[in-house]
């Protein structure tokens, strides 16, 4: 087991645009983000989980006025659809920030007014190629076909304008040692050599301000000014914990967080954010995990593409943690992922309805038939085909490394190494309530072992089986891994199992 690790845990999602309503590519972002939420406090840590809106930019404002509102109606009536979304879809944030609250506009002004003391922040005037789709920037070497934006295949614009610039050139050199000292910052690697990448072309300082729009926090020392999307949103992870109010809250949080974020805005993160930090004067953060794609139909799930799967419809139609299970278990994280209903109820079938469900409702038939409907203490060891031990530290490891796939994978062979256990013991056959208790009391053992470990992806579904077998739900889980705590006595009536097979309608 990992013992020697920090008590607090800090997670961020990006913050969300409020051009549209959530959809499933975000939706995996949450999901993974709440899963790890959900494993540190089971673990013991003190965790903070945020997640938010970014409403300031252009491309807000102009959805705004599509629509017949100010941007202020329109982003009021959008945050609350993604409250609602997140509350319905059970993800266990402990704050939701917006970017127009006035805590952020204090602590954006503080943080930029801090790197323009510092002497990284100057006024120049800006032409160059924009994407109003990214609220970015684009050298036109970036541009597919010179014309369009890299992420968004559309044409970008071509805007002049005073602005004020941060001297990103400033820390090519100190960015590069940062990513030598800390090589573990970036994960997994390959989006950590992205991010080197981006530094070794060379980097220019890139414009943070704009006069052409007025919806955005302005500028303290000039108030002509507006701050750029990224200028403002990115400070979200800040103002969540307290920079320059709350000193105890910064320290505590800020020295653990984790940022979770796609591989689309990796520069901004990797390699813009680490520069912010060093020019106000604090350390970078902590840790940046870089999540792929997740695809339908070979097509990135997108708003600003056109492809868009409606996370409630599925869940509605599925359940929620067979949505969950799906997005964790069939993507690597960091890898890109494709969507498909089939492809969810075949895995969910297979590891829940069949693995999970069907060798639990085996026990509980024999403990109804056999034991008098009383489930029965386990024995002291484990039956050496569990390798109990083995398999719950590789599910924690995978866990403590950010790896859902590995995680559950681990879970899945202890599950299937019980239903070896029952093919070789043969408990059905047994006249022995002495060898059908030990037997039994075994792989009821595995199954809450297992369902303890499962809680941080499939919360639901592991919450069921542990009330099956009379077990609450701890608020930790560090204690109770050990094989030979199940003390039974559950009383057990015959019932419908409690994880039908799904059908694809």
């Amino acid at each position: 087991m990992l013992d020697n690790c920090p008590d607090s845990f800090y997670i961020t999602t990006p913050i969300y645009y409020v051009n549209g309503t959530p959809h499933l590519g975000t939706t995996y972002t949450m999901v993974v983000a709440d899963t790890l939420a959900r494993w540190n406090r089971l673990w013991g840590r003190d965790t903070f989980f945020l997640t938010g809106t970014d409403e300031h930019g252009l491309k807000v404002s102009q959805v705004a006025s599509d629509n017949g509102m100010a941007p202020k109606q329109w982003v009021d009536l959008m945050a609350t659809r993604f409250i609602a979304a997140w509350n319905d879809l059970g993800i266990s944030y402990d704050r939701f920030i917006r970017t127009t609250e006035p805590e952020h506009y204090k602590t954006v002004q503080s943080f930029l007014s801090k790197i323009y003391e510092n002497g990284f922040i100057y006024r120049d005037l800006y032409k160059g190629l924009y994407c109003v789709a990214c609220e970015a920037y684009y050298n036109e070497s970036e541009l597919e076909d010179g014309i369009n934006c890299p992420v968004h295949k559309r044409p970008v614009t071509e805007m002049t304008e005073e602005n004020y610039f941060f001297k990103l050139s400033a820390f090519q050199d100190r960015l590069l040692k940062w990513y030598d000292d800390f090589p573990e910052a970036v994960t997994p690697s390959t989006r950590r050599n992205e991010a080197l990448g981006f530094i070794h072309q060379g980097l220019e300082d890139i414009s943070i301000t704009r006069t052409s729009i007025d919806w955005g926090v302005p500028v303290p020392w000039d108030h002509e000014h507006v701050f750029y999307v990224w200028y403002d949103a990115l400070i979200n992870y800040l103002t969540a914990i307290g920079y320059g109010s709350d000193d105890t809250s910064f320290d505590r949080y800020w020295p653990h967080v984790h940022h979770l974020l796609g591989k689309d805005i990796l520069r901004f993160h990797c390699v813009w954010w680490p520069a912010m930090c060093m020019a106000a004067g604090i350390d970078p953060p902590n840790k940046l995990i870089v999540h792929g794609w997740l695809l339908a139909g070979g097509e990135k799930i997108s708003k600003s593409r056109g492809v868009a799967v409606d996370p409630l419809e599925i869940a509605n139609e599925y359940g929620i943690d067979a949505m969950r299970y799906y997005l964790l278990k069939e993507t690597h994280l960091g890898s890109d992922g494709d969507f498909s209903i089939e492809g969810m109820v075949s895995t969910y079938n297979a590891d829940i309805a069949n693995n999970l469900g069907n060798l639990l409702q085996r026990c509980l038939a024999l403990v109804a038939s056999k034991l008098d409907g009383v489930t029965p203490a386990c024995p002291l060891e484990p039956p050496e085909v569990f390798a109990f031990q083995e398999r719950v530290d590789r599910v924690v490891h995978s866990w403590e490394s950010f790896q859902p796939v590995g995680a559950l994978e681990a879970s899945m062979e202890l599950l299937r190494s019980a239903n070896v256990y029952l093919e070789q013991t043969e408990p059905w056959k047994s006249s022995s309530v002495e060898y059908i208790t030990v037997v039994i009391g075994a792989v009821l053992e595995l199954l809450r072992v297992v369902s303890l470990l499962l809680l941080p992806a499939v919360p639901e579904s592991s919450g069921r089986v542990l009330s099956r077998l009379g077990v609450e739900v701890p608020l930790s889980i560090r204690d109770e891994l050990i094989f030979g705590k199940y003390r039974g006595g559950a009383a057990i009536e015959k019932s419908a199992p409690l994880f039908p097979r799904l059908e694809v309608e």
